[in-house]
């Protein structure tokens, strides 16, 4: 699946577009086959998983925000099982300290007697990290993460440690209890590439769920692929090529929603601080995943009006009068979107 010369690896400016396009569309297929065994076992949820595959087809980490039981933690255990990838997980309580998660220096005596230091590392030494109930950790320990996903990183006892390639977070929120928990801080919530909101599947979705969940055989998905195809389909991602058109639908979409330079009357009114470049960046990666995706051979202007929202929301707040209003993040964002043509 990698472009290879004999087993070696290529100079991406010495391969032939005929050959980048036969490996984006094996990609899209094998991709294709990874989403239905996912949908095999999560259901009713294929726009929630179609965000999560691109999310990682980027290089980023994503946050699940919904109701218990909409199947999160089913879908992120589903996905690392078939992406063949190195997964722990982690529950998020208020007592969790920040070495439960990057791991700590213990003192240990060999049997001549000498005393030495031994690194344990944490669970975040893994491909694929499951956060569940984030929110519930506190302040310090949400900060432990803060290095490990913008750098891959992680300090233990003054020492730096690389972290697994590739390496993803994919956190769980519940919306409804706030009692005792502690919102992510907005500079966290900016090293996530999407928040994807997980809503009730529909009828026929759930009456599928029902018989293929309560029998005596359940469905046990198999590997697809492994986190070296992941990480071949992430570089195919980023030489995806993109048209004019594209990227300055990209730069009018994020520009457009800060309040200092936006044409918009509704931004500059109700928005109080908009997206950064790190949401440009995000936006140009998730529209070259989700052509990756379908086995596209660049992205369209239908890809950035689909990412607009789960790229954006985390990414902007609104004030008072528009909460007073009525007036959310989201339909900021369709009013942006609307603007494309």
């Amino acid at each position: 699946m990698s472009i290879t010369d004999a087993g070696q690896p290529v100079n991406p400016a010495q391969v032939s577009p005929e050959r980048v396009a036969q490996d984006i569309e094996a990609a899209g297929a094998r991709l294709r086959q990874a989403r239905e065994t996912i949908g095999r076992v999560v259901f009713g949820q294929g726009k929630v998983i179609d965000e999560t595959l691109i999310t990682l087809l980027s290089g980023g980490h994503l946050l699940l925000i919904g109701v218990p039981g909409l199947a999160k933690t089913r879908l992120v255990e589903t996905i690392g099982r078939v992406m063949g990838l190195d997964s722990r997980r982690i529950q998020c309580t208020p007592d969790l300290m920040p070495s439960d998660i990057v791991g700590s220096e213990i003192l240990e005596e060999d049997e001549s007697g000498r005393r030495g230091f031994r690194c344990v590392r944490g669970p975040v030494f893994a491909q694929m990290l499951m956060a569940d109930e984030i929110k519930r950790a506190s302040p310090r320990t949400q900060s432990a993460l803060l290095q490990a996903m913008q750098e891959h990183k992680v300090s233990i006892a003054g020492q730096t440690y690389d972290l697994p390639a590739p390496f993803h977070v994919l956190a769980t929120q519940n919306p409804l209890e706030q009692e005792g928990t502690y919102p992510l801080p907005e500079a966290q919530l900016d090293r996530f590439l999407m928040q994807v909101d997980v809503n009730y599947p529909d009828r026929e979705a759930e009456r599928t769920m029902l018989i293929a969940t309560t029998g005596t055989g359940e469905f046990m998905p198999q590997p697809v692929f492994n986190g070296a195809d992941l990480q071949h389909f992430q570089h195919l991602v980023r030489v995806l090529p993109v048209g004019e058109r594209i990227v300055d639908a990209i730069l009018s979409l994020v520009r457009g929603g800060r309040p200092e330079e936006s044409p918009v009357a509704d931004v500059t009114r109700y928005v109080t601080w908009g997206p950064g470049p790190r949401a440009s960046q995000a936006l140009m990666l998730a529209c070259r995943a989700r052509a990756l995706l379908d086995g596209r051979l660049s992205p369209s202007i239908d890809d950035v009006a689909a990412l607009a929202e789960p790229i954006l929301k985390h990414r902007m707040a609104v004030g008072f009068a528009a909460r007073a209003e009525g007036i959310t993040t989201a339909s900021i964002i369709h009013r942006l979107v609307s603007g494309l043509g």
